[in-house]
């Protein structure tokens, strides 16, 4: 409350509500407005030194009893002028400061002040905000950034949690990537596809589902925020989701490093870096969705009941369980639409996209980068427009996460 008399001190009005002050509270404030159920005024002016002008204000009403020596003014002012004192007294406190001279004073002091003197220029002000979106920006990614550094429960148990799935990940495909030198049938093939299918999406969905619980109590804190004009929903949304990568990436090199030697995919410095950027913005595309999700509904609830229907959907329509070209004509618009299938597709082409062994069988003969293009329709040469894509999607998901968070407001009061 000192902080507050010293703004006011500046020349600068503030109006706050208060509930039960001490009298040196009490005292520091100006003027009073008192307004009982209903919104009907009681009192409205200054208070004086030691509150006396709102002490003789109400010492002047017949049946009112005087303010005992040391007694807090504004625990008295409460006391004797609280419903049961208007039964009693069969008066309306509302009614005779409509016709006191108190009134009549601040009534004229409005008009007064009402009028703008002569030559005065109207206050402007180029934006509600008292920084630029630049500084905005900067003092929310400050804040999120403490955020995150203080919620161990979240960062922290992610990232074990990511070492221990790769962990068990790799173990379960020992050595598998091995396999695609040494064997040559589809069905060696299928488990090495399958170990990076399941790198798609092993550690994407935790990611989503995780991260809607931060960002819904966030949000909360935002709303408040936003209200009392800190900063702008854009500045929050940018720093919300920049903060999310420096973690993001810690997993994906924790993950991608433990599986990649643990499978023994081909140990090519171009290959490990194209596993760990997709697995990076696999990464980030699925905690981005994990935001838009918070951002278009009501609670965390409903966001993760959504959540779940389109991870089903996605891992249905990958092109892995069904390949892209046994997908019916009428679905396969959803192919093109889904991230899991970019991902799969990226990773798949990174790492098979170049490997001529020769697959003899009944069913197919040639190679395994034959065999990749035609029966799942990956084109091995596409590595480029699939790294811009999965970059769309992070965007695409983000920018509606960041609208979201501008024009939509889920508050019940």
């Amino acid at each position: 409350m000192r902080t507050v008399r010293n703004t006011v001190d500046t020349g600068r009005t503030v109006v706050c509500t208060i509930h039960q002050p001490s009298i040196d509270i009490f005292e520091a404030f100006d003027e009073l407005l008192l307004l009982k159920r209903g919104g009907r005024v009681i009192y409205g002016g200054k208070l004086g030194v030691r509150s006396q002008i709102l002490i003789d204000y109400f010492q002047s009403i017949d049946g009112i009893p005087s303010i005992p020596d040391g007694y807090n003014p504004a625990t008295w002012m409460l006391e004797v002028t609280n419903p049961a004192v208007e039964q009693r007294t069969d008066r309306d406190f509302a009614d005779i400061y409509q016709n006191s001279e108190q009134y009549r004073e601040v009534e004229c002091s409005i008009t007064r002040l009402s009028v703008p003197p002569p030559d005065s220029q109207p206050l402007k002000f180029s934006s509600i905000y008292s920084q630029d979106q630049l500084s905005q920006f900067l003092i929310c990614l400050k804040k999120q950034t403490l955020v995150y550094w203080r919620s161990p429960r979240y960062n922290l148990v992610r990232l074990v949690f990511t070492m221990v799935c790769a962990l068990i990940y790799g173990s379960v495909f020992w050595d598998v990537g091995n396999q695609r030198q040494v064997m040559h049938t589809t069905k060696g093939l299928f488990m090495v596809m399958g170990a990076l299918y399941s790198s798609c999406i092993f550690l994407g969905v935790n990611n989503a589902s995780s991260v809607q619980p931060i960002v819904s109590i966030e949000r909360t804190v935002f709303y408040r925020e936003r209200a009392a004009g800190f900063y702008a929903p854009i500045s929050y949304a940018a720093a919300q989701g920049l903060v999310e990568l420096p973690y993001i990436l810690v997993q994906t090199i924790l993950f991608g490093v433990i599986t990649y030697f643990m499978i023994n995919f081909e140990r090519t410095a171009r290959k490990f870096f194209l596993y760990l950027l997709f697995m990076f913005l696999t990464f980030t595309y699925f905690t981005f969705y994990g935001l838009m999700a918070v951002g278009l509904t009501p609670s965390q609830h409903t966001a993760s009941v959504l959540s779940s229907a389109f991870y089903s959907l996605w891992n249905l329509h990958s092109g892995f369980l069904v390949p892209k070209p046994r997908i019916p004509g009428w679905w396969i618009w959803f192919y093109y639409i889904c991230p899991v299938a970019w991902s799969l597709k990226g990773i798949i082409s990174s790492q098979l996209g170049d490997v001529e062994t020769m697959i003899v069988e009944p069913t197919f003969k040639g190679t395994v980068k034959e065999y990749v293009s035609t029966s799942f329709g990956i084109d091995v040469g596409m590595m480029g427009p699939t790294v811009a894509v999965l970059l769309g999607f992070c965007i695409l998901f983000f920018s509606v996460f960041a609208l979201s968070i501008k024009f939509l407001n889920f508050q019940n009061r």
